[in-house]
């Protein structure tokens, strides 16, 4: 029987933290891994040994014959490098230790002053980090496969629009400084590269397209970020995979602040300024909701309303209001997503509403 049916408040049992014993820092490139392998606070051992599985797997065998050490008491920790330290990763979970996966920024920032760079060193200070902040970080846990592929896919997707766009631009650009038979000649000579790049486009659009079709949650998650007004396709790929279908990023204030749209303050002592959003940020998705947030002040009357009222009325900067109509979009995503359900804007008839308030 559920909490709601017999009306009692759930108990919520908090868990316990893993205890760890031996924390490995891996510095990750595309030829080698730098491991450095930290009992508590005293440095074991670094080595170095190339980045394939067979290696990898040797390395693990190594650590087995360390007096004391398990794979369940171990901690590893990297940089998130993309798919160089997808080797480590597929390791690490097979052997059933806990792994982190941070953001390189974070952890350079969190190490104080740094002068000089050497790998050895790098994997020292990821040790370090991951064991002076073993009970704030969060452990990597698997994404679905559907998600892999779908981010893997997007990739290829950007990688071949940027390919074509620095093909085409140039062309185009070039029509009204040469003369036409040079040009003419210039774009001949392109035609079949541009042209497999676009047959390629659209084959990669097609295959993204039928992988969220074919996964029940993608496809869902598909038609109700959808049908929040503003939110467009490659908008909503790429919230589904930043926030790895919600469950990385489970409220709206941290994906704002992922996406660089959450203002911060900027005081010191006497001094306020006004508050500014940082510029650590994912930029592709900051873009794309600017994008959104700029074509939902257009479509959407209401809006429309709340910017001109903003900006004319009030005398807000154009940029900060627009700002805020991409938190806007941010949060009727969340609320959508968390009670499963398409947008739906909902008339409350009272006269204290202001004409920016929103239920969705």
């Amino acid at each position: 029987m559920s909490a709601n049916e017999t009306g009692t408040t759930p108990i919520i049992v908090a868990k316990r933290r893993k205890i760890f014993t031996h924390f490995i820092g891996v510095d990750v490139s595309k030829d080698k891994l730098d491991y450095a392998v930290l009992n508590q606070e005293k440095l074991l051992f670094h080595e170095v040994r190339p980045n394939t599985k067979e290696d990898i797997g040797l390395f693990l065998a190594r650590l087995k014959k360390i007096p004391g050490f398990t794979l369940p008491k171990a901690l590893f920790c990297m940089e998130a490098s993309g798919i160089y330290g997808n080797h480590l990763i597929e390791a690490v979970r097979k052997s059933k230790a806990a792994m982190v996966v941070d953001n390189p920024v974070h952890i350079k920032r969190s190490m104080g002053l740094v002068r000089g760079k050497e790998d050895k060193v790098d994997a020292i200070r990821i040790a370090r980090y991951c064991r002076s902040h073993k009970d704030e970080v969060r452990l990597w846990t698997a994404r679905r496969a559907e998600v892999t592929r779908l981010t893997a896919l997007f990739a290829l997707r950007n990688r071949l629009l940027s390919l074509s766009i620095a093909i085409s631009n140039p062309l185009m650009e070039e029509q009204r400084f040469v003369k036409k038979n040079y040009h003419d000649r210039n774009k001949e000579l392109c035609s079949s590269t541009i042209g497999a790049l676009k047959n390629d486009l659209k084959k990669v659009e097609k295959a993204i397209d039928a992988l969220i079709t074919g996964d029940l949650v993608l496809s869902r998650l598909r038609a109700i970020l959808l049908s929040v007004p503003g939110i467009g396709r490659i908008t909503m790929i790429q919230i589904l995979i930043s926030t790895n279908e919600f469950k990385s990023i489970t409220c709206p204030k941290k994906l704002a602040c992922y996406a660089g749209v959450a203002p911060f303050k900027n005081e010191s002592g006497t001094f306020a300024g006004r508050a500014r959003i940082s510029r650590f940020a994912n930029r592709r998705l900051k873009s794309l909701l600017h994008i959104c947030a700029m074509n939902a002040r257009k479509a959407e009357p209401e809006l429309k309303v709340y910017f001109e009222r903003k900006t004319a009325a009030e005398g807000k900067p154009k940029l900060a209001v627009i700002n805020a109509i991409r938190a806007k979009l941010i949060q009727r995503v969340y609320a959508c997503v968390r009670q499963n359900r398409f947008y739906e804007k909902r008339h409350i008839e009272n006269n204290k509403q202001q004409p920016d308030q929103y239920t969705t």
